[in-house]
C-alpha cells in the first residue's frame, strides 16, 4: 500500500533549494555586475541599498503602525492588514541582505501598491486554505443572548447536561 506524499517533505525541498540556489544566483549577480561597474561601486550599491531599505523599511512600518494606532484609538478596524506589516518587515530585510534578487524583492514590497496587491493575494490564499470563522457567522442562541457558534442553543446543552453543583 503505498503512502500519500508528505507535505513536510515538499517545504523541506523549497526550502533547500531556496537556500542553496538563491545564494549561488546572488553571487553570480554580483560578479557580473562588478564586471559592468568596478568592484568599489558594486560595493557602493550593495551598501546603498542597505541604507535605503532601512530608511524605507523604517518609514513604511512607522506608516503601518500609525494607521493601525490610529484605527484603533477611533475603536474602528485597521485598513492595513497584519499581512502589510509583515511584508513590509520582509521587504526591509531583503534590502538588508546584499544582492540584487534581494534588493528587487525588497523595493517591490516597500511600494504600497505592490505589497497590497501581495497582501490580498496571501489574503485570499489564507482564506482558501482555512476554514475563516467571522463575526457574521455566529449565531445568537434564543432567551439568554448567550453566543453559540454551533447552532445549539446553550440552554438545550444545558438541558442534556442536567443539573451543576454551583460553586
Amino acid at each position: 500500500m503505498t503512502q500519500p506524499p508528505r507535505a513536510g517533505g515538499r517545504v523541506l525541498s523549497w526550502v533547500v533549494l531556496l537556500f542553496v540556489t538563491v545564494p549561488l544566483l546572488e553571487l553570480y549577480l554580483l560578479l557580473l555586475v562588478g564586471r559592468l561597474i568596478g568592484f568599489w561601486p558594486t560595493v557602493a550599491v550593495t551598501l546603498l541599498t542597505g541604507v535605503i531599505g532601512g530608511t524605507l523599511a523604517k518609514r513604511e512600518g512607522l506608516l503601518v503602525y500609525r494607521q493601525w494606532r490610529r484605527a484603533l484609538d477611533e475603536l474602528r478596524p485597521p485598513e492595513t492588514g497584519i499581512i502589510e506589516g509583515l511584508l513590509v518587515l520582509v521587504g526591509g530585510a531583503l534590502l538588508l541582505t546584499p544582492g540584487v534578487l534581494t534588493d528587487i524583492a525588497g523595493l517591490l514590497l516597500m511600494f504600497r501598491p505592490t505589497r497590497r496587491r501581495l497582501a490580498a493575494r496571501l489574503r485570499a490564499a489564507i482564506t482558501a486554505r482555512f476554514d475563516v470563522v467571522t463575526l457574521t457567522d455566529v449565531q445568537h442562541s434564543s432567551g439568554d443572548g448567550a453566543i453559540d457558534t454551533t447552532g445549539t442553543s446553550v440552554s438545550d446543552v444545558d438541558a442534556q447536561l442536567g443539573p451543576r453543583d454551583e460553586p
